[in-house]
């Protein structure tokens, strides 16, 4: 794909969960390509201390006060957006959590419901309330941050390193993101608007309580990228900074 430096310039781009972890790389990355990056965030401290240090790079950034399960908050953040800056061009839906520990015939089903309202019917709600603002940009771009563990190919190969990993509740939201990636992608086939879901890999977060053998700022490289692909880039797709994920 080509470079889409220049053609993404003084873009507007919305990253949930931004205060930390993958979601600031992310934010970070977009800000250096130019791309003033608005950082939703629940806590407001932390969301201001981490706009500030990418304000303290040269990056137009702005904490935006965000929970993904709070649907006042979003409206309220769209609001702000259009009458800010009339239009939105980049939505990357970063902001998750898991329940890893239990198996799935004992897992609290409440604690299940949760991962839920934050990896699924978050993403859902948000791309919902921004359509409109990315419709008036002139190429939207929509990144769903999902997992490997969402693959029902990875997850069901015997040979695969996720072939013996639990956690009901993680795993198929993930999975139910990436096909939530597809039905947008469907819709919005005739407009500029592209749909992707990413894969950023194990990576030391909060997540996994920093376990993984990535960078946060490695685990932001897919995100990144697409959220920056041109014209010729694809759209309804699963990839990691690699390329292709099966679904």
């Amino acid at each position: 794909m080509m470079d889409n430096v220049e053609l993404f310039q003084g873009d507007i781009a919305l990253i949930s969960g931004a205060n930390k972890g993958i979601g600031y790389e992310i934010a970070r990355g977009l800000g250096a390509k130019k791309i003033t990056v608005l950082m939703g965030a629940r806590d407001e401290s932390r969301g201001q201390a981490a706009a500030g240090k990418l304000k303290a790079e040269g990056a137009d950034a702005r904490f935006i006060p965000l929970d993904v399960t709070d649907r006042g908050t979003i409206e309220r953040a769209a609001a702000w957006i259009e009458k800010e800056f009339g239009r939105l061009d980049i939505l990357v839906n970063n902001a998750g959590m898991a329940e890893f520990g239990a198996k799935p015939s004992s897992v609290d089903l409440a604690k299940v419901r949760e991962v839920y309202e934050t990896n699924y019917f978050g993403p859902v709600t948000l791309i919902q309330a921004m359509l409109p603002l990315l419709g008036k940009s002139k190429h939207g771009r929509i990144v769903n941050v999902s997992s490997s563990l969402g693959s029902l190919t990875l997850s069901s190969d015997l040979t695969s390193p996720f072939a013996d990993f639990l956690a009901l509740g993680y795993c198929t939201s993930k999975s139910a993101l990436n096909s939530m990636t597809i039905q947008f992608a469907k819709e919005l086939k005739d407009t500029s608007i592209k749909v992707n879901a990413i894969c950023p890999g194990y990576c030391a977060t909060d997540l996994n309580g920093h376990s993984g053998p990535r960078t946060a700022a490695q685990g932001a490289v897919a995100a990144i990228e697409y959220a920056s692909i041109g014209p010729d880039g694809p759209t309804g797709g699963f990839f990691n900074d690699e390329g292709r994920i099966p679904w």
